[in-house]
């Protein structure tokens, strides 16, 4: 399976902004989606959003859709999470996932990320 690694992650206050990264250890194939997920203390660990390799839109969640934006750098194999305007609630663990297509489920984890946002 592709290996994910995320990176960015840290300390932000109430307002600003971060991006994490996530670099898969190979080449992404056309056809996979890429996924972002997070999971909060004591959580479930949720959907954040998703971009398919080859293009189209991205979908988000409510939560976060108008604040975050997915993009992705095929030359460097990375995926990339823009986080503005970011509150307490978005303090989590943030983890990148890969999925084989669209319809596939996600079967790479990168091992997380923590995001902490202070109020």
């Amino acid at each position: 399976q592709v290996q994910l690694a995320e990176s960015g992650g840290g300390l932000v206050q109430a307002g600003g902004s971060l991006r994490l990264s996530c670099v898969a250890s190979e080449p992404i194939g056309s056809a996979y989606t890429m996924g972002w997920f997070r999971q909060a203390p004591g959580k479930e660990r949720k959907f954040v959003g998703a971009i398919m390799w080859s293009g189209g839109n991205p979908y988000y969640s409510d939560s976060v859709a108008g604040r975050f934006t997915i993009s992705r750098d095929h030359a460097k194999n990375t995926v990339y999470l823009q986080m503005n305007s970011l509150k307490s609630e978005d303090t989590a663990v943030y983890y990148c996932a890969s999925a084989p297509t669209r319809y596939a489920d996600f079967d790479s984890w990168g091992q997380g990320t923590q995001v902490t946002v202070s109020s």
